[in-house]
């Protein structure tokens, strides 16, 4: 076209364009580019394989749009033996996205999530387990109370059982003052340790979360109920902290730790070096955050009950007993995350391992004499959980019940 408007005839600017004269002709009376000159496809270049199927496979995306194709496909080779090869599991991979695409329902939208510096703690709790650590030779199941700041992915964990307010409470202290400062918001799921339910299929905030939080100088926020991809950023860590712990393992050469302090100076260190790798989105954050001005919240909850005929008190609706000189005295409780304390007029007069779950007993035989002339110690039996706070078993025989 450049050619002949520059006085060249067809035949010579076909020539210098590299094409064929009739072709060029044909450009030149459509006055079009040949891209312009493409028509998209409406035909089929091969029979449709899925036609005598397709209006049932519809049938069953409407009522389900959930199905996936490879469930479709292995139904469809069950109802037609012999009609179809599993090579042609691809092609109706494709039938079934183009069909979402043009009639399936809406899709969800999701929108990525920005975060400022210094705005938000999360919080949340993961199994440890699969780690497979022991304690002295003993099998150690536990969580990690694992709290991140999101813009700069700075984190800490604490060891614990389950996902209490006194694990709560230790794991985001310890990371708050490891920092020294504070963010403006703290973020959790909607576990039972911060919330509980209202009216209108919504969570609320417990009091005792909401002054804790308070206390520190922050401000509560939670995610939707059902949408824990609000919460991806603390899952994500969660997985990327369990695979370095994997690989910190593997270069230790042993999972056992003598003891439950030294797991957790040892995972206390992995995360300080981890810690090491972010340190300068850390400092944006650190420039931007609150000093900690708060003093430390005990971590452990008080409860007053009275001591039973049977020698017994009731905590969190498990039972214990106690010494027998007590029935029919009122005794402080301490609940810690690990442990209850039994106090009587500001003495300490048991230390046991708390039960988790509801409707646990821990009832021993051991005489009397042996509580009062122990009063620090557990009356119980050995148990694996006794690495996990550091009381001394005791030779007492536990019965059945």
């Amino acid at each position: 076209m450049r050619e002949v408007d520059k006085g060249a005839g067809v035949g010579v600017a076909a020539l210098r364009a590299g094409m064929d004269r009739k072709t060029a002709g044909k450009y030149l009376e459509a006055g079009k580019f040949p891209s312009e000159l493409k028509k998209p496809r409406t035909w089929r270049t091969r029979a449709d394989s899925f036609s005598e199927d397709w209006a049932g496979i519809v049938a069953m995306l409407e009522a389900a749009p959930e199905l996936e194709a490879k469930a479709l496909f292995e139904d469809l080779m069950g109802r037609r033996p012999g009609r179809y090869e599993p090579g042609q599991l691809r092609t109706l991979q494709r039938r079934v996205r183009h069909w979402r695409a043009l009639q399936g329902p809406d899709k969800e939208v999701f929108f990525a999530q920005v975060h400022r510096p210094g705005e938000a703690a999360q919080t949340d709790f993961t199994w440890a387990t699969e780690l497979g650590i022991t304690l002295a030779g003993v099998p150690f199941p536990h969580m990690l109370c694992h709290v991140v700041l999101p813009y700069s992915n700075w984190s800490w964990a604490t060891v614990c059982r389950s996902e209490s307010m006194a694990a709560l409470k230790c794991g985001v202290q310890e990371a708050l003052f490891r920092l020294g400062r504070r963010p403006e918001w703290h973020q959790t799921d909607n576990s039972t340790a911060a919330t509980h339910d209202v009216p209108g299929g919504k969570r609320g905030f417990n009091k005792a979360y909401e002054d804790f939080i308070s206390h520190l100088g922050m401000k509560p926020r939670t995610i939707g109920v059902g949408k824990k991809e609000q919460n991806g950023d603390i899952e994500a860590a969660n997985g990327a902290l369990k695979r370095r712990l994997e690989q910190h393992l593997l270069l230790r050469g042993s999972r056992d730790f003598p003891s439950l302090e030294a797991y957790q100076a040892w995972l206390g260190q992995v995360l300080v070096k981890a810690n090491g790798l972010r340190e300068t989105k850390l400092q944006e954050e650190l420039a931007v955050m609150e000093p900690l001005t708060a003093s430390r919240v005990p971590a452990f909850t008080t409860e007053r009950v009275r001591v039973t005929t049977w020698s017994t008190i009731r905590v969190k609706k498990n039972t214990y007993s106690v010494p027998s000189r007590l029935i029919g005295e009122e005794v402080v409780v301490r609940v810690y995350e690990d442990r209850i304390e039994v106090r009587y007029r500001g003495v300490l007069q048991l230390t046991t391992e708390r039960l988790l779950g509801r409707n646990g007993h821990r009832v021993v035989s051991c005489p009397t004499e042996f509580a009062q002339s122990h009063p620090n110690q557990s009356s119980r039996s050995p148990s694996r959980d006794d690495a996990f706070h550091g009381v001394p078993a005791q030779q007492c025989r536990q019965p059945g019940t």
